[in-house]
């Protein structure tokens, strides 16, 4: 079993709560496991997970968002 690990995404485009919704269930759809605390304020997105940063960003920019 996978350890989950720590990522720290900078997200570019949320700007209401509905785009935070939607950056958090984007990863929860690669990872239903993933702790995910997204702040719209800091364009920043915290997600504790077992899948790769690369997969996780992919999820996220799939969504229409840059990450950075």
């Amino acid at each position: 079993m996978n350890t989950p690990n720590q990522h720290t995404f900078n997200v570019a485009g949320m700007t209401c709560g509905h785009c935070e919704k939607a950056v958090v269930q984007a990863v929860r759809a690669l990872d239903p496991q993933a702790e995910v605390k997204a702040d719209r304020t800091a364009n920043r997105v915290d997600v504790t997970s077992v899948q790769t940063r690369e997969a996780l960003a992919a999820a996220i920019r799939e969504e229409g968002y840059a990450v950075a």
